[in-house]
């Protein structure tokens, strides 16, 4: 199931209109899913007037909304369309930063794997679980600008 979901995604008209509908501000900032498949998921976001702060670099809760859609889409690649649905949620965010982000940042979360087995225990076991995702962003040369630890929980609706 996760193939429909993560065909959505690649599509750059629905992924916008989605965007766009649910997310403006990620839409207005720039934010855009370049690569996913069951196991990783790239995320970009520029450096442009709306994701700008004032010290002519990428504004921190910019960074934070790519590195979250790297890991979130994942997760909802393996909840998409579930029996029994799962309902999932960030209940944690930390983040370090290394480096200005004054160019295209890209985040990449590897933790497909990982996410797939905390939903198939929440659903085996019925309890909520929780995980912690990471998603790294670098810049353009290859230089680690951000590192983002995402906890999420995932719990079987009723």
């Amino acid at each position: 199931m996760p193939n429909k979901f993560i065909q959505s995604l690649k599509n750059p008209v629905l992924f916008r209109l989605y965007l766009f509908s649910k997310l403006p501000a990620a839409f207005f900032s720039g934010v855009r899913v370049k690569e996913i498949d069951e196991q990783h998921c790239v995320v970009t976001v520029p450096y442009k007037w709306f994701s700008q702060n004032p010290f002519r670099s990428t504004y921190f809760a910019c960074l934070a909304m790519a590195a979250e859609m790297s890991s979130g889409s994942l997760a909802m690649a393996h909840v998409y369309k579930r029996k029994p649905p799962v309902s999932m949620l960030v209940v944690k965010f930390e983040a370090s930063y290394f480096k200005k982000a004054t160019g295209r940042t890209r985040f990449v979360c590897n933790d497909g794997a990982m996410l797939l087995g905390v939903i198939e225990k929440a659903i085996a076991t019925g309890e909520s679980q929780t995980c912690v995702t990471t998603s790294t962003g670098v810049n353009e040369q290859g230089e680690k600008v951000a590192e983002c630890l995402i906890t999420w929980s995932f719990k079987v609706r009723k």
